[in-house]
């Protein structure tokens, strides 16, 4: 009987190379001892148990934590796959990482380096440990989108070439907007004011805000600050010249510029201010929004409760003119 062509075993199962028993790492680290020889051990076998299913079902990948097999029969390879995912199952060890799964395999007698089984896990499609069968990051940042607010200076050029400021606020949650206020000066005093307007207008919203977003503009001082955290809401302030730190308030600037300000020349303070009253009344009640949480709702229906289904051709739609024709609102009339 011929050794076997990995460990060197006199054994049966390694009699034949076409059924080549041994394993070889992905990372071409070296060879392993076959695990049906005897100088793996029951031991070894027994790890078998505490490996990922996910490691037995992908195509080219081997019984032992994503480790390929050479080329043998497709009779033998399939057997092999079957045999394989029979035994294995991740659910007792979903907190397991690649540090540990290569303690448990010193433990055993097998030496490997801990940057292969990170790879293994990695090409499996595991995510690191202890959080894989817990929420995204896209779900973790929706359930704490209520808790947060954003706050972003916007300024624009009028026609008689002056700049006017206007403070708009975001709730990240529902998408509703605030204008704080409009001025052609902004103050560190301007500022606060304006911070103070802006809890009135949340109203009792206030107690679900955990969070303020702002940049590191000097006119966002102390006491502006203070107004906030006199309520329990924590001050983030993002990075230098870092825009997508606020992107969802910079969006919602963006948007006011697409739709709004390139589309109008703006006269005065009290001109900017009416409009964007009018528009940020528009954006809440009756604009759409793609965003996932929203559905296509505005702010309003998101807060309450998605309208019933109906029969448009029961009922006449009416259209309104926002801004003068600027855009446009439909409303079910009976």
């Amino acid at each position: 009987m011929p050794n076997c062509w990995c460990c060197g075993m006199r054994t049966r199962c390694c009699a034949d190379r076409s059924l080549a028993c041994s394993i070889r790492l992905t990372m071409g680290c070296g060879w392993l001892p076959c695990l049906g020889c005897s100088r793996a051990g029951a031991g070894a076998r027994s790890f078998l148990s505490l490996l990922p299913r996910s490691w037995s079902g992908t195509a080219g990948w081997s019984h032992a934590a994503g480790i390929t097999r050479p080329a043998a029969g497709p009779g033998v390879h399939q057997r092999h796959r079957q045999s394989g995912s029979s035994s294995f199952g991740w659910r007792p060890n979903p907190t397991w990482g690649h540090r540990r799964v290569q303690g448990e395999l010193i433990r055993l007698g097998h030496r490997i380096a801990a940057s292969t089984i990170w790879q293994i896990l990695h090409d499996a499609g595991l995510d690191p440990a202890p959080r894989r069968s817990g929420p995204t990051w896209r779900q973790f940042l929706t359930t704490q989108a209520k808790a947060v607010l954003a706050v972003d200076l916007l300024h624009v050029d009028t026609v008689l070439f002056r700049r006017i400021y206007a403070l708009v606020a975001v709730e990240h949650g529902s998408r509703r907007a605030h204008l704080a206020g409009v001025t052609a000066h902004p103050t560190g005093a301007w500022t606060t004011q304006a911070a103070r307007n802006l809890l009135m207008d949340l109203g009792d919203r206030v107690t679900t805000m955990k969070f303020l977003l702002r940049d590191r503009d000097s006119r966002f001082t102390g006491s502006f600050d203070a107004v906030f955290t006199g309520d329990g809401i924590q001050i983030l302030a993002s990075l230098t010249q870092a825009p997508r730190a606020n992107a969802i308030c910079e969006r919602m600037i963006g948007t006011l510029r697409r739709e709004l300000l390139d589309r109008i020349l703006v006269v005065n303070e009290r001109h900017l201010r009416r409009i964007l009253t009018i528009y940020l009344h528009h954006f809440n009640t009756a604009r759409p929004h793609r965003t996932l949480g929203l559905g296509q709702l505005t702010p309003a229906q998101a807060e309450t409760q998605p309208p019933p289904m109906i029969n448009l051709t029961d009922y006449q739609v009416r259209r309104r003119a926002i801004l003068d024709g600027l855009t446009s609102e439909y409303q079910i009339t009976a």
